[in-house]
């Protein structure tokens, strides 16, 4: 399945409807006195929706996305007004000050952090004076979290491996296209060098994975992480070496879906997520093997498997909802089936 007109009007209306919407509204806040207690929208004047900080910066990344790559997305004109309403310098600003603050040097970390570099990198791509005006607004934060980057990973000595939002492995391929769409050299260079230090070594994953609430496969993003970060001639003498076995279809697991037995429930819902998001790596993965591999047709087979088990459930229950979007347009953004 591939990203055609009604779908992305779908997925665009799925997160028009909540990247406003303040409640339900779980927050990554550490408060250090009674003037802490805020709404979420004070905290966050940009990005105070959909239920999460990084719920709503990636539902922003969603709707940037759609609006540049579907010239004729039926949303796309709500979407500007979104946008010239949220992506204001006072606003930013006020998202860039809250960092400042005592007790929030961990905070999003390192998950929101790619997420906004995402979204920032998604905006240097819009060639217009509006898009230009918006990546000129978000700009600041995008600085913030870039710092935050190169504070964090010289000191970060050993990776986080888990399928969640801790996983470092996610964060750094994100945030690797983002200096890479900015040109950022520095931020390119401590990625590669963090990524080659924590899984140059890693042999033969043997993808104890799915995790009851993993939304990330640990095993297949690790080879997206790299692919990205490294040339492909060394990615390609890396993974024969980390997952050895793909072309008999081993480890099992990274080819079987996710069964989710309650939508309603967010950490099993989570699931729905580790589906999708393994599409778009097995996806992005096959790109890097030549036609004549026989991973490639095996990985986007693996795909196809995935998209069908999750996609038909982006909406339904706000549980999945306020965030499926995203992992769903993802996938159909990697790598056709050529």
């Amino acid at each position: 399945m591939t990203l055609d007109s009604a779908l992305a009007s779908k997925l665009a209306s799925l997160a028009l409807a909540h990247v406003r919407r303040e409640y339900p509204n779980k927050l990554d806040h550490v408060l250090t006195g009674l003037p802490d207690l805020r709404a979420p929208s004070e905290l966050h004047p940009v990005f105070y929706g959909s239920f999460d900080w990084h719920s709503n910066v990636h539902g922003y990344w969603l709707l940037a996305t759609l609006s540049r790559i579907v010239p004729l997305l039926h949303e796309r004109a709500r979407i500007g007004a979104l946008f010239d309403a949220q992506f204001t310098h006072e606003k930013v600003e006020r998202e860039v000050a809250y960092m400042s603050e005592p007790m929030r040097g961990t905070f999003e970390r390192p998950y929101g952090w790619a997420w906004l570099l995402m979204l920032a990198a998604e905006l240097t791509r819009h060639d217009t004076d509006e898009g230009r005006r918006w990546s000129a607004a978000i700009r600041p934060l995008a600085d913030a979290f870039v710092r935050r980057f190169r504070e964090f990973l010289p000191k970060a000595g050993y990776p986080i491996r888990v399928g969640t939002h801790f996983n470092t492995a996610f964060a750094i391929a994100l945030a690797s296209e983002y200096a890479t769409t900015t040109g950022d050299a520095d931020l390119a260079t401590i990625l590669r060098e963090t990524a080659m230090s924590w899984y140059s070594r890693d042999v033969d994953c043997q993808a104890w994975e799915p995790g009851g609430d993993d939304f990330l496969s640990s095993a297949l993003i690790e080879a997206e992480c790299m692919r990205r970060v490294v040339d492909r001639s060394v990615w390609a003498a890396w993974m024969d070496r980390f997952l050895p076995r793909l072309v008999d279809r081993e480890p099992r697991t990274l080819f079987v879906p996710a069964k989710v037995s309650d939508r309603s429930d967010g950490k099993i819902a989570h699931l729905d997520g580790l589906n999708l998001s393994r599409a778009w790596c097995w996806r992005s993965l096959a790109s890097s093997w030549d036609a004549s591999d026989p991973r490639r047709a095996i990985a986007l087979a693996a795909a196809d498997d995935h998209v069908e088990a999750s996609l038909p459930y982006v909406a339904g229950d706000y549980a999945g909802e306020h965030w499926l979007a995203t992992y769903a347009l993802l996938a159909m953004m990697a790598a056709p089936h050529a």
